[in-house]
């Protein structure tokens, strides 16, 4: 059971990290992306924003694991007070490093002029939070992440604050924003940590099926998709609560199911959490049990998901620069500043097919570096401090 077990969710993790590059490499890549939203679907193609909606999954379903894998690992060890410690040393390492490490690594500016509290940072603040409450009965910690998920959207309607300080920290806690740090530097909160432990915490909750015996785990798991989708499809039908961004009838039915699908994911709403966790649990539910050449290719990604993380921007960052050469910029032509990666404003960049060739590239040369990784770290369980990466 324990290997059926890791398999299922490395590989989910791992496939959910091999998916996310995608969104960076379009991000920093893509010709159109410093133009067009992929999401406005009176400017989108259907590949285009299949592109970028594809990628919604990625992040909820990596904080959901999360948040599994700290209840196995708590499991585990079956220590409380080092639990507790790990967790909140993890959680300041990953605060520390998305604004460092992972920040120099998006933006490539020495002058760090933007400050991006995204996945890596609400994660760690979310551990934080985590260990401070994961000795709860598994039924409170339950009700707590039901609220947070299915409530977070009726907070739309408290006021905005003109305190700094409470605006700060409801968009640290509740909904993302943006603060100037002088004329030159910027702050932005995409990753509001409440809704974001929410989906944490649920995990937690879940991790515990995976003490149960095979059969008893498929049917829980089964039941929880089941929920998630079903509740995600007549929720979103009802068009009443649930995201701030109704879908609409639009030209043609194809476009219509690309609203009704269109989620809103910062804050993630409650229609959004519901749509990308049924496809994890899904996904969790049909591999639960497998052990083929393809879950082992994704595992080796999803055993080092940090480890692969930092090296993906790096990569992505300097191909993109790299790009811009080539095509005939100078130095002096980069773009560095307030929430820009170096790019030149026009005339720079790939097609959206030339970006899936640079994915495809970006992610099998990764694959050796990530396979001695995960192999290195398996042999070396003695030293702690591999955990923290």
């Amino acid at each position: 059971m324990k290997n059926n077990r890791q398999h299922s969710i490395d590989f989910l993790r791992g496939l959910v990290m091999v998916i996310m590059a995608i969104d960076h490499i379009r991000d920093l890549m893509l010709t159109s992306e410093i133009t067009q939203d992929p999401t406005d679907l009176a400017t989108t193609t259907p590949f285009l924003f299949f592109t970028r909606w594809i990628t919604h999954f990625c992040a909820p379903t990596f904080v959901f694991l999360s948040g599994v894998s700290a209840y196995l690992s708590s499991r585990k060890h079956h220590d409380w007070e080092s639990t507790k410690r790990f967790l909140i040393t993890r959680g300041l390492w990953l605060i520390l490093l998305e604004f460092t490490i992972i920040g120099f690594g998006i933006w490539f500016d020495l002058q760090f002029r933007s400050f991006l509290f995204q996945v890596i940072g609400s994660i760690g603040m979310g551990m934080i939070l985590l260990a401070f409450v994961f000795k709860l009965s598994p039924k409170v910690l339950a009700i707590i992440s039901l609220v947070l998920i299915f409530g977070h959207n009726a907070l739309g309607l408290v006021p905005t604050f003109e305190n700094p300080v409470l605006k700060f920290l409801w968009a640290l806690f509740i909904s993302p924003n943006l603060f100037p740090i002088g004329a030159d530097h910027m702050v932005m909160v995409m990753y509001s940590v409440l809704p974001w432990f929410g989906i944490m915490l649920a995990g937690f909750v879940v991790g515990r099926l995976y003490e149960l015996d095979p059969l008893a785990r498929k049917k829980n798991l089964m039941t929880l998709f089941s929920f998630t989708f079903i509740a995600f499809v007549v929720i979103r039908a009802i068009n009443i609560y649930g995201d701030p961004r109704p879908w609409t009838v639009q030209a043609n039915p194809f476009f219509t199911v690309l609203s009704f699908v269109n989620t809103t994911k910062y804050a993630p709403s409650l229609l959004f959490t519901l749509m990308t966790l049924s496809f994890a649990l899904g996904v969790l539910r049909l591999t639960d049990g497998m052990n083929n050449a393809v879950m082992r290719f994704f595992s080796v990604y999803g055993k080092v998901p940090l480890f692969y993380y930092l090296l993906h921007w790096y990569l992505i960052h300097s191909l993109t620069l790299l790009m811009v050469f080539m095509q005939g910029f100078t130095w002096e032509s980069l773009e560095f500043g307030i929430f820009k990666f170096g790019r030149p404003a026009t005339g720079s960049g790939v097609s959206l097919g030339g970006m899936y060739l640079v994915w495809i590239g970006v992610v099998l040369s990764l694959y050796p570096l990530c396979l001695w990784y995960g192999k290195y770290k398996a042999s070396h369980p003695e030293k702690q401090w591999l955990r923290y990466l």
